[in-house]
């Protein structure tokens, strides 16, 4: 493993380090309110874009490249791998469905049922907006696993182990369970109260695209989530 030189740390934006790295995969840690990757009002503040100039070192005519392999969403924090090669990134896509990824959220309101499993069949609407339906022909089969940690009067701190990874599965699943996670202005309140989203990938485990070695990872819970229950 070889860690970030002074000279380039000034490539990376605050909040966000990298955590491991070799000639084939970068593994960080992004804080909330960075992008994955561009859209089309945001280009350039991005963990990608940072990246790029991380591992260029500032050179466009570098060819060094990274390569996305997933995303969190702007407001989640967490554990995010990059590959440095095409090579890796497909490796790493193709076995995907064998890496666990588990997340930490706070969300509103007790549970009844204090584990179980969210299932539904996901589909977008034109505004963006994820929803569940019945029809499988309609949407994609969506899988969540939940165990609540800790719980008070207003919130529940929860250990999700998702097993299907489509786009704001985590918050849909949660939102229609009515339990929306704490700050979640588009499946929740639409209030912003909250400094943030409440909702961390706080670890992960996988194959390494060529060693095959079994690599684990992960990344301390933000006090912002622990503190709304009291700490753990």
């Amino acid at each position: 493993m070889s860690k970030p030189s002074k000279s380039n740390q000034r490539f990376l934006p605050k909040g966000l380090s990298i955590i491991y790295e070799d000639r084939d995969i970068l593994v960080i840690d992004k804080p909330a309110g960075l992008l994955t990757m561009s859209t089309d009002s945001e280009k350039s503040k991005t963990a990608y874009a940072s990246l790029t100039d991380y591992v260029k070192k500032g050179s466009i005519r570098s060819p060094h490249r990274i390569f996305i392999v997933h995303r969190l969403d702007r407001d989640t924090s967490g554990l995010l791998i990059f590959a440095k090669t095409e090579i890796a990134k497909s490796k790493l896509q193709e076995s995907w469905d064998q890496t666990s990824k588990k997340y930490i959220a706070v969300t509103h309101g007790k549970w009844k049922e204090k584990s179980g499993r969210i299932d539904s069949y996901l589909t977008e609407n034109k505004a963006q907006v994820v929803y569940s339906v019945k029809d499988p022909a309609l949407g994609k089969l969506s899988v969540t696993d939940y165990k609540i940690l800790k719980e008070t009067e207003k919130y529940s701190l929860v250990e999700i182990d998702l097993l299907t990874g489509r786009k704001n599965q985590i918050r849909v699943h949660f939102a229609e369970a009515k339990h929306p996670i704490v700050g979640d202005t588009k499946y929740g309140d639409a209030t912003k109260k909250y400094q943030r989203m409440a909702l961390h990938a706080f670890s992960i485990k996988f194959n390494h695209p060529f060693s095959g070695k079994e690599m684990y990872f992960e990344s301390p819970i933000p006090p912002f989530l622990t503190g709304l229950v009291g700490g753990l």
